[in-house]
């Protein structure tokens, strides 16, 4: 019996309907030689310092810095997590296999070792490594699992970024808050936050304290075209007219003009921190909102897999795009030009050595349906336009700079 685990109940549920695991039990599918279960984000967290010492039940600046000598995991106090972790231990148990369905990247992984950690799991484990949740996408990660093992610098890194959160922030935030809260509260310092928040201040006191100032140009406008002197901007109106009054004395000679050809290649594919500035300037919503409509069109098979650092796609991809160009009927007027011709394979788009766990965000080809929210709507529309104009040629430009001289020089 193979014991599949994914990171909600909602991908759980797809991947029995795969594997064929169709009676529905408590918590968990079973059939065809499988056991489907779930956790629901992070089951698992370090322990916190009251629960190493005593003496770090104190908030006191004598006990800094608290290193524990060996970093432990708890469940979460949740009685919902903790059914749910005794249903996986159980299965674990009647299981020959597991194989871990989390999220392919650092956080997926990170939740489901601490999980089976816990468990204190002993069987063989095999990792689901998908950047889609279409039917197609999870039968061919099906076919081709990865040992668990070839992962294991995956967790160690996430592990290793959750203890120095945990070093920081207890520590940080407990010696600030002692030296400097005043008894008002506690002063919270995280490894993300913190910085966070200073870049914010900063930027808030650039705002408060800008003084703005007037400045004076010279410009002429010459056969309906407007030129700007090359003088530099001027902070006293009189030196401005000075100037002025000695141009006036002497006729406007064009002296050279210089065009020049640009080639205007298109926008780099999505990642998340991309499209999240993206959503923000044309709709305004802000990077949470954005991860949460993706996230939506992913668990939807629409977008491939969101929370990536890449934009561009591996080369073995390039045979699918095609297809998927083919399948997004609602964008035909667009894509038809594309598919006249082979699809060109740029290192702009397309370079191996350019991705880790994933490649960028693009639609999977599968149809949004009508009723889908517009705020997802906006988002699955901006990434499916900057897939298409990622295979259209580059624009083609001129710019041409016209200088003239009132000096005779």
């Amino acid at each position: 019996m193979k014991l599949c685990i994914a990171e909600k109940p909602s991908v759980g549920k797809e991947i029995a309907r795969i594997v064929g695991a169709n009676i529905r039990k408590d918590g968990f599918y079973e059939g065809n030689g499988y056991l489907v279960s779930w956790t629901f984000g992070h089951f698992c967290t370090l322990k916190s310092p009251d629960d190493y010492s005593d003496d770090w039940k104190r908030w006191n600046l004598e006990f800094l810095p608290m290193i524990p000598p060996k970093f432990q995991i708890k469940l979460i106090d949740n009685a919902g997590v903790q059914k749910q972790f005794s249903i996986l231990q159980s299965l674990i148990t009647q299981c020959d296999e597991v194989i871990n369905c989390g999220d392919a990247g650092i956080e997926g992984e990170l939740i489901q070792r601490w999980v089976l950690a816990k468990a204190l799991c002993n069987k063989p484990v095999k990792r689901l490594w998908i950047s889609s949740m279409t039917d197609e996408a999870i039968t061919e990660g099906f076919k081709n699992l990865k040992e668990g093992s070839a992962y294991d610098l995956l967790y160690a890194a996430g592990n290793a970024r959750a203890i120095g959160d945990w070093l920081l922030g207890m520590n940080a935030s407990r010696l600030y808050t002692v030296k400097y809260a005043n008894g008002k509260g506690v002063l919270s310092i995280g490894r993300v936050q913190t910085p966070t928040l200073a870049l914010i201040v900063n930027r808030f006191n650039e705002i408060l304290h800008f003084k703005s100032e007037t400045y004076w140009e010279l410009k002429t406008n010459y056969r309906a075209v407007i030129f700007n002197s090359t003088k530099r901007k001027f902070t006293v109106k009189e030196e401005a007219i000075k100037i002025l009054e000695e141009i006036k004395q002497h006729d406007f000679e064009i002296i050279s003009s210089t065009k020049k050809n640009a080639n205007e290649s298109p926008l780099p594919l999505f990642d998340l921190t991309g499209l999240q500035v993206e959503c923000n300037k044309k709709f305004n919503f802000t990077a949470d909102d954005t991860l949460k409509h993706i996230q939506k069109l992913y668990e939807q098979k629409l977008v491939t897999y969101p929370r990536v650092d890449t934009t561009y796609l591996p080369e073995n991809m390039h045979p699918k795009i095609k297809t998927i160009l083919q399948d997004m009927k609602p964008y035909e007027k667009y894509t038809t030009v594309l598919l006249d011709k082979p699809i060109k394979k740029s290192k702009k788009v397309f370079d191996d050595k350019k991705i880790t766990d994933h490649h960028a965000i693009i639609p999977t080809g599968v149809e949004p349906y009508s009723s889908m929210p517009i705020v997802e709507k906006q988002v699955y529309d901006t990434i499916a336009r900057r897939f298409i104009a990622a295979f259209y040629p580059d624009c083609v430009s001129a710019n041409t700079t016209v200088l003239g001289d009132v000096y005779g020089n």
